[in-house]
């Protein structure tokens, strides 16, 4: 048995498909029913039932898929150890960040790629909630996203900056010389809300329960950058966390008011898991940044 014939098995277990399978390794179908054969002589049973419309896993493939999923990840952090004694950082990156960090990530990159050229930095950027289930499957070294309504399972966050949920209006905006405002108050205006599943609408939507069916939803986008652009043009209003507007031109932050309003600004890694020395000098540095500085400062 191959680390490389687990890597193979693991992928077709995975889409059930040899050529999506060979696609993605980079091999000929060829050499991939070749090398699962090999496997499963080795073994001497069937992995997988195969017929020419489609692949199955056999009960023994069953079995066999997390053990070779876990040894595969041993071996890729056996590995990462070994590179981790050199005192040069080298190896690859995998960040994953919800679209309201992009302007608090972008400093700390070009620090850290000065500082560890060598290191290849693989960024994602989605929803929280599929971010996360990258993390758990060990596709991702860590998450930076808010503080999630709910513990998940396995993952640990770290708090980098306390932060608030607010109303998002224009400074010509009628909402924008408000100190602060409710739920309620969001009832008299248009607005442009970040699509279900983003932190900031899980957090509008737990903080204003059924007033939500109340408020004028015009639109819904999973776009930070197009929600702000619609704002500045002074008819709609929207609900961010506070830090996601820091230091932008045109509009104004209102802070709303309510129990559960609280946003915190984390680093999401896996409990009991091995970190990399780079995830370690990535947070280091973001943790140091002037971007974390001034949202920490933000609410003192």
């Amino acid at each position: 048995m191959e680390l490389r014939q687990l890597k193979y098995f693991v992928k077709v277990a995975e889409t059930l498909n040899f050529s999506e399978a060979s696609k993605a390794l980079f091999v000929t179908q060829s050499t991939l029913s070749q090398q699962i054969k090999q496997l499963e002589d080795s073994l001497g049973t069937m992995l997988l039932s195969r017929t020419s419309h489609s692949v199955n896993l056999t009960e023994a493939g069953m079995e066999l898929l997390p053990h070779a999923r876990q040894t595969l990840l041993d071996a890729e952090m056996c590995e990462q150890r070994i590179r981790d004694l050199d005192k040069g950082l080298g190896g690859v990156l995998n960040i994953g960040v919800t679209y309201s960090f992009s302007p608090i990530l972008t400093e700390s990159l070009f620090t850290f790629m000065k500082e560890f050229p060598k290191v290849k930095l693989n960024i994602l950027y989605k929803p929280m909630a599929e971010l996360m289930e990258l993390l758990v499957d060990h596709q991702l070294d860590f998450v930076l996203a808010f503080k999630p309504n709910k513990p998940i399972p396995g993952v640990e966050s770290h708090y980098l900056f306390q932060n608030y949920l607010a109303a998002i209006a224009a400074d010509s905006h009628p909402l924008a010389s408000e100190k602060t405002v409710t739920p309620e108050m969001l009832e008299k205006y248009d607005l442009a809300l970040p699509s279900p599943g983003l932190q900031a609408r899980n957090t509008l939507d737990c903080m204003a329960g059924n007033l939500i069916s109340r408020l004028k939803i015009k639109i819904e986008l999973n776009e930070v950058n197009i929600l702000l652009k619609l704002i500045r043009e002074g008819k709609l209003v929207s609900v961010l966390a506070e830090a996601t507007v820091l230091n932008e031109s045109g509009i104004t932050a209102i802070p709303i008011e309510g129990e559960g309003c609280e946003m915190d600004g984390c680093v999401h890694t896996l409990r009991d898991t091995y970190r990399k020395r780079s995830m370690q000098e990535f947070i280091k540095i973001l943790s140091s940044s002037l971007s974390v500085k001034a949202r920490q400062n933000a609410w003192l």
